[in-house]
């Protein structure tokens, strides 16, 4: 039992010399200059290693995405006040809590000119999350739900990429009261 615990405690240091050796090349140079050498060498760990985690440099950039976007939703699940009820402010100040704490994380996925497929991404999550937060309010609304749900979503993640490329100018309380008010304006 010992050994599984230290074979798993390798595994894991391991992939994260392997994350942070990508990380760091990213914010170098461009994704399509990366070489599987290149992530080897700066982890200090031979190509085999590599491809025994991660089929190839796209693969080892989409789990990377997948966990962080993962955990970006599990860590920002709001709890509801003594009322009962969620509210937006507080909910949004999670949010911007995680991308503090993992700002050289996005910073280097929203920085680097070759960030499409990580916005993307960021862009059907969070537009995934709008709609299951507009259907549960369940009002009538005279705009369309789909186009509402996109415009949030692309103000919402413009706002993100604004607030990290501007290094965090706000705390993430005031810009969760921002947006909160931004968004509630807009009939959210």
């Amino acid at each position: 039992m010992e050994n599984i615990a230290r074979k798993d405690r390798r595994v894991i240091k391991t992939k994260q010399a392997i994350i942070k050796a990508f990380l760091e090349l990213y914010s170098e140079k461009d994704f399509e200059h990366i070489t599987i050498n290149d992530i080897a060498e700066r982890a200090d760990v031979n190509r085999g290693t590599i491809y025994h985690h991660y089929l190839d440099k796209v693969d080892l950039l989409d789990q990377i995405i997948n966990e962080h976007l993962h955990k970006l939703i599990h860590y920002c699940t709001p709890h509801e006040d003594e009322s009962g009820q969620i509210l937006l402010v507080n909910e949004l100040k999670l949010v911007f809590d995680y991308f503090k704490e993992n700002f050289g994380f996005f910073s280097t996925l929203l920085m680097n000119r070759s960030s499409s497929m990580f916005r993307e991404r960021l862009l059907q999550v969070v537009s995934a999350e709008l709609r299951k937060k507009l259907a549960a309010k369940d009002r009538q609304m005279y705009i369309d739900h789909e186009l509402n749900t996109q415009f949030m979503t692309s103000s919402f993640v413009g706002i993100v990429e604004w607030w990290i490329q501007h290094r965090m100018p706000h705390p993430p309380q005031y810009m969760a009261e921002q947006l909160s008010l931004l968004l509630v304006k807009n009939e959210f």
